[in-house]
């Protein structure tokens, strides 16, 4: 067994990287869902003791949360989209009641930090059915389904 470890490489491996890319976890999912629910209920209850934050009506459309489930990031938006950073703000300022109201009915070990975002998706949809509409994109389908009948 002399020089038995002579040619070896020693290959250092991210932890989990057989995961690395992959997406969140069934518990990741499972929480972040449960962290929704409970924030849109506290939500549309008023329950929370802020009167410009009980005259909005917010939707909550997605909660990330973080592998070790610390840190939940909701992604929010008033309803109509307007007064969008009034909204956050109300929310970022009533973070800590938000959070006791959110861990006082959900049954987990650590109450996660919750962040607040404004959710970008319709704006997103909304410029893709710009882009969509727009003559030199239809002119170029239009070109593309010529191509494929040949």
């Amino acid at each position: 067994m002399q020089g038995a470890g002579k040619g070896l490489k020693c290959v250092a491996m991210a932890k989990n990287s057989k995961f690395a890319g992959a997406g969140p976890s069934q518990r990741q999912l499972r929480v972040g869902e449960l962290i929704r629910r409970t924030l849109s209920e506290t939500l549309s209850r008023g329950e929370i003791h802020d009167p410009d934050l009980n005259r909005m009506s917010i939707t909550v459309s997605e909660v990330r949360v973080t592998p070790d489930l610390r840190i939940a990031t909701a992604f929010v938006l008033p309803l109509g989209g307007k007064d969008k950073e009034e909204a956050l703000k109300a929310l970022a300022r009533n973070k800590g009641e938000i959070r006791h109201a959110i861990t006082k009915q959900m049954s987990v070990k650590h109450s996660p930090d919750i962040r607040f975002m404004l959710d970008d998706t319709f704006d997103r949809m909304d410029e893709t059915n710009r882009l969509f509409a727009s003559e030199a994109v239809r002119r170029d389908l239009a070109a593309d389904d010529d191509a494929v009948e040949d």
